[in-house]
């Protein structure tokens, strides 16, 4: 993995210009070796296909505890930018509490609110996959921002299976975004709001996001949440 050096200032610009921000993380050889844990079950705690529950078609898998190697790295690597990020909404939107500098602080908070089970997860999709637009909510607590990194390179090994966003805004029609992503590129993103500046002060804009239909190949996710679940 290579070195996260993430500038916050920027990061919080791009994402209250945007709704979101990209960054490269992952080399092709990381990216193939994250795809290749998928089958090692013992890897995992629970698998998901989404044809089951209507989140749409294909499969996930959350990783168990302990996290592998890069997986927690990564983790670990991106919260305290995050975390900066996310203490400036919690000001703007007159939130109470702060936000911890470090991921062991946070995870020690949630574990101790009985979110213990860990969220990290990689997503298969095969032709045809989709994922409906959603919120990952796992309990009481929840981070605000999280991400999401693209494994297979577009339009060699898959066709279609865009990452979309839709930014529901009060008293007006949803903005829906497509983020073009490469190999080992990591969108972030809010979890379920962001906040906003309007005539009448700062307010919140409902955010959800998903993947658009494959249309060939297969593609392969993985996801970076902070907050464990309940």
């Amino acid at each position: 993995m290579q070195k996260i050096d993430l500038d916050t200032s920027a990061l919080a610009r791009e994402i209250t210009a945007e709704g979101y921000a990209t960054r490269h993380l992952l080399s092709p050889t990381a990216c193939e070796e994250m795809i290749g844990l998928y089958d090692d079950d013992a890897r995992f705690r629970k698998r998901i296909v989404m044809e089951h529950r209507a989140y749409g078609q294909g499969e996930y898998k959350y990783f168990a505890y302990p996290l592998p190697d890069p997986v927690a790295a990564l983790r670990a690597a991106l919260y305290p930018a995050l975390a900066e990020v996310a203490n400036g909404w919690r000001r703007t939107l007159g939130e109470d509490g702060v936000f911890p500098a470090t991921l062991d602080a946070y995870l020690a908070h949630c574990h101790a609110a009985g979110q213990t089970r860990p969220t990290p997860l990689l997503l298969r999709y095969g032709p045809g996959g989709f994922n409906c637009l959603h919120q990952d909510l796992y309990g009481e607590l929840v981070f605000p921002l999280q991400a999401a990194i693209l494994l297979n390179e577009p339009n060699a090994d898959f066709t279609g299976g865009e990452f979309i966003m839709v930014e529901q805004r009060p008293r007006a029609q949803s903005r829906g975004m497509v983020v073009p992503l490469r190999r080992g590129e990591a969108v972030i993103f809010p979890v379920h709001h962001r906040p906003a500046i309007g005539t009448r002060g700062p307010y919140r804009l409902t955010m959800r996001h998903g993947v658009s239909r494959v249309r060939s190949g297969r593609r392969h996710t993985l996801g970076i949440i902070f907050h464990d679940a309940a």
